[in-house]
């Protein structure tokens, strides 16, 4: 198959997918419109944030609908991984930046919702629980066994998402019951961030054999070969990967520049 028949037919219109995302959407629309004026949560919501909320809904779709999916699935690592970073690491601060605080806040009168949620929102178990995951995930046979399980790729893929999104609380939640970390410990949890993507991606950079099996054999496409697109994959964990990370590091920085000295001290403290 030639490369430009690959963009323009390996569209992904898994029914399952698109019913999700029409869903997702359809029910933030109706909670942030109707439901928010017949219960009187809010008296407006902020037109970005609707922008920014279907921001990240219209990236689930890139990565799941377009061809950037069958392309990673059969053909490229390096498009897997671009795939990866978008769900992970772009989705995630799109959709939290995007929901009010009062649009989450009935569902916390489920006790079992709120338990979980504080459980899972504790910065530490929050950054392990994607961690983990994001790195057993690419060990070899996990990751080989992904790509030719459907299911468990499924799988694989909403645990990513869920993790990722509980990763990024500490720095957005938007609920004052989960609330974000102090500035200081922000730039400390995203300075840890970046050192995974850092690390396996180098390894994958540098690796001087194919990893995974399945882009071994994989047909060429693009004028790329197996180890090429796997150093390629390697580079975009490692630098994009990392970069966001401090990008937000960074702006987390200055916004706690520009506090006065009075509230520096408080958030040292952990009292911010």
């Amino acid at each position: 198959m030639s490369s430009t028949n690959l963009w323009l037919t390996e569209w992904n219109f898994e029914p399952t997918v698109l019913v999700g995302l029409i869903l997702l959407s359809a029910i933030y629309l109706y909670g942030v419109g109707p439901l928010r004026r017949r219960y009187g949560w809010a008296a407006k919501i902020d037109k970005r944030q609707i922008a920014l909320f279907l921001s990240g809904v219209f990236i689930i779709f890139i990565a799941l609908i377009s061809p950037l999916d069958e392309i990673g699935d059969y053909y490229l690592f390096s498009a897997h991984m671009v795939q990866h970073l978008l769900l992970t690491l772009v989705m995630p601060p799109l959709l939290l930046l995007g929901t009010p605080s009062w649009l989450v806040r009935p569902l916390l009168e489920w006790r079992l919702i709120h338990s979980t949620a504080r459980w899972v929102s504790k910065p530490i178990l929050a950054f392990l629980l994607f961690n983990v995951l994001f790195t057993a995930y690419h060990v070899p046979t996990l990751y080989d066994l992904a790509l030719q399980n459907e299911m468990f790729h499924i799988f694989v893929h909403l645990l990513l998402m869920a993790t990722s999104v509980v990763a990024w609380l500490p720095i957005l939640s938007p609920m004052q019951e989960f609330p974000r970390l102090p500035y200081p410990h922000q730039i400390l949890y995203l300075f840890f961030g970046a050192i995974l993507p850092t690390i396996l991606g180098a390894i994958i950079t540098f690796s001087d054999s194919v990893l995974y099996p399945t882009y071994r054999v994989a047909p060429r496409v693009f004028g790329i070969s197996a180890l090429d697109d796997q150093m390629a994959a390697g580079l975009i964990m490692w630098i994009p990967g990392s970069t966001i990370y401090l990008l937000v590091l960074t702006i987390v920085f200055f916004k706690w520049f520009g506090q006065d000295d009075g509230e520096k001290a408080n958030e040292f403290a952990g009292r911010g």
